[in-house]
């Protein structure tokens, strides 16, 4: 697509990094002020008119608002209203897959501060995104030509 990508695990304090390395899930409290610093550098991008694409485990619906919104989703954490202009426009891409298949894929990661003990904990947290949140879900047992063909289809069919 000739898009920017961002890393949101690059994004991560170091304070973040530390406790996952210990094998300690991180909590909302740990992952807001790095949702909203993500949502800042979307905002950026969009004020740039320039396309983005982010790799991020927003596991919740509120995280989610947090990057389309910044901290005001916080503040009012109301569900969105149908035909409300949420700030940024953004298509949540949910990778879905079983967690053996995940699980074996981290297994294979080599130099990450998240070890794969934590993947349960991320079970445990997602909340599968649902309407009216802008969304497509594709499977992870696709093969990766096939899931970005798939996702590149979603995006240029706006």
């Amino acid at each position: 697509l000739g898009w920017k990508f961002y890393d949101a695990d690059d994004y991560h304090p170091l304070e973040n990094k530390k406790k996952m390395a210990e094998g300690i899930p991180l909590n909302d409290k740990d992952r807001i002020p790095w949702l909203c610093a993500l949502h800042d550098i979307l905002r950026r991008e969009d004020t740039s008119r320039q396309d983005a694409i982010l790799a991020c485990s927003a596991l919740k619906k509120m995280y989610r608002r947090v990057l389309i919104s910044g901290a005001s989703a916080i503040e009012s954490n109301q569900p969105e209203q149908p035909g409300e202009n949420p700030a940024l426009k953004i298509l949540f891409v949910h990778l879905d897959g079983p967690m053996d298949v995940i699980s074996g894929r981290l297994e294979k990661r080599r130099g990450h501060f998240m070890p794969p003990e934590l993947l349960k904990s991320q079970f445990d947290t997602l909340e599968p995104p649902s309407a009216p949140e802008n969304f497509i879900t594709v499977s992870l047992e696709k093969s990766l030509p096939e899931i970005v063909l798939e996702i590149e289809s979603a995006i240029l069919q706006g």
